[in-house]
Parts: C-alpha cells; structure tokens; sequence
C-alpha cells in the first residue's frame, strides 16, 4: 500500500503500518481501539473548526499532530487557542496534504522532557491531584532514567519509603514502584522507536539484565512485548495500557483519571468500585 495523503482533509486519523489518512467525520469515526494510533488535525483545510472538536475531544491515547494553516489562513490567535485546548503531541507546518510517513515521523520522536510530556499528559487526560503530588510523580520519572530501586527513589526524594507510599495510596493512584517501572519501560519503548539497537543493548541501558526481563517486565505491567512496540509510534498509547492494567488490579480511583475516554476499555480505566483499597493489597 502506498504512502497516501488524505488532501485537505480537516481531521484524519491512521494507525500501524502508518501508509494512510482516513479522514473522520463523525464522533464513531474518532474510536480507535489498540495502541499507536495518530490523529491529523489540519488548521489549514475548510471545516478545521468544525471538526476541531473530534481533535479536543480524542480518546486518550490517541496521539495528535495538528498542522499550522498558511501565514494568510488564521490569526496567531487562533492557532495557539486550538493548541491550548487541543495539546498536540507534535505541530507541523503548513502543508495540504501531509505524508502518514512523515507524520508518525514525528510523532516518533522523544520528548524533550519525558517528566513535562507525562505530566501534561495527565492533565489533559483528566487526573486531579494537588501540586505536591504531581511535582513527585514528575520526578519519580525524572529519577527513572539512573534509578532502579523504591529505596533509591525515595532517597532521592528525601522521604521515607513508607511516606512515599501513604502519598500515592491516599491519591488513589499506583504504588511508587510501578510509576518507577513503568517510566523506565516508556523511555526502553521510545529508544527502541527511534533507535536500532538491539532489545538486549536497550535494556542494559536502562538497567535490566538482558531483552528477556525487560520483556517480561513490560508484559506484566503494560500487556504488551518489545516487538510489538516498536512498529508503533508514541508514547500515549503505553501509558494507557499501563494505566488500564493497574485498574484492573484496583490500582487507580475513578475519582483521579476523569471521565475522558481511552483507547482502553472503559471498565478498565474507571473501575466501578470507587471504595478505598485495601493498604494490604499493595505493596512498595
């Protein structure tokens, strides 16, 4: 199948191997189900407003790359206030008829900031928390990229591994360890997406003993394998099924994730019970 453009289309979306746009049109259109999906919003085709809601509006997980409208198109107004309530993972320039390759080109590339992205990702995805506790979430994944273990974390953080633990519990969300490991398997996951390493040399980078225990590691937590990461592009898509499997497990409060649909069943992501879990189910 060839790389095929949609022209013009306001809102396009495409999923692996990335070859076409299908342009969407209506709220059902806009459901994908899985990992890797990529949304289009062009702010330069006829109906961009229109449309704009099916980009705001996306399930999360689905990544978004909105392309800029020609210098005579819109104001700088516009633009940035279909940014700020869009949150694109990437912004292209103007162009009429993208090219998929390119466009998951650049959804492929790593954040400058994994901790930034993640934490504006949360936002956006709906998750209420207070200043303190998002401020350790984003440097538990800053801490990711040298540390290994919840005694080194908590140490780095200068609180103990008790008091670290009470703080996640009481805000309904995963333990300390699982945030620790699952930041370490997105950055494996995008070093695997834009590099060719091996899956050994990737997971000795990030401090797993061989490919097999970063594979094992990443089935039990996120459900899928190294292979099938890499013929996807973005981040988003992982961190949701990361965040399903620990819902499944009574590991997330519906009151934290919002009610923004996912690429993850529902039922996974908003479990029906909302009563406090059990501190013996968990564990550091």
């Amino acid at each position: 199948m060839s790389d095929r453009p949609v022209l013009t289309a306001p809102v396009s979306l495409m999923g692996p191997p990335y070859r076409r746009l299908v342009s969407v049109e209506h709220p059902e259109g806009a459901q994908p189900r899985g990992g890797g999906w990529v949304m289009v919003w062009n702010l330069g085709a006829k109906e961009w407003a229109e449309r704009g809601e099916l980009a705001v509006g996306r399930h999360a997980g689905v990544a978004l790359a909105l392309v800029l409208p020609d210098e005579d198109g819109l104001s700088i107004t516009q633009v940035l206030r279909a940014i700020e309530r869009s949150r694109p993972q990437a912004v292209l320039p103007s162009h009429e008829a993208p090219r998929p390759s390119d466009v998951a080109a650049v959804i492929r590339r790593p954040p400058a900031s994994l901790s930034t992205s993640i934490g504006e990702y949360m936002e956006w995805r709906g998750f209420s928390l207070d200043p303190i506790t998002k401020s350790v979430i984003r440097r538990t994944i800053d801490l990711s990229a040298h540390v290994q273990t919840i005694s080194a974390l908590a140490k780095n953080l200068y609180v103990s591994r008790r008091a670290l633990g009470r703080r996640f519990i009481k805000n309904g969300l995963p333990v300390p360890s699982h945030w620790l490991h699952a930041a370490r398997i997105l950055r494996a996951v995008i070093k695997l997406q834009n590099t060719d390493a091996s899956l050994f040399s990737v997971a000795c980078s990030m401090g797993y003993a061989d490919g097999f225990s970063l594979s094992n590691q990443m089935s039990r937590l996120c459900g899928v394998r190294p292979a099938d990461t890499r013929t996807m592009v973005g981040w988003e898509w992982l961190f949701e099924s990361w965040l399903a499997r620990e819902a499944e497990q009574g590991n997330v409060s519906r009151s934290v994730v919002g009610t923004r649909p996912s690429i993850a069943p529902l039922s996974r992501i908003l479990p029906a019970d909302d009563g406090e879990r059990a501190p013996a189910a968990m564990s550091l």
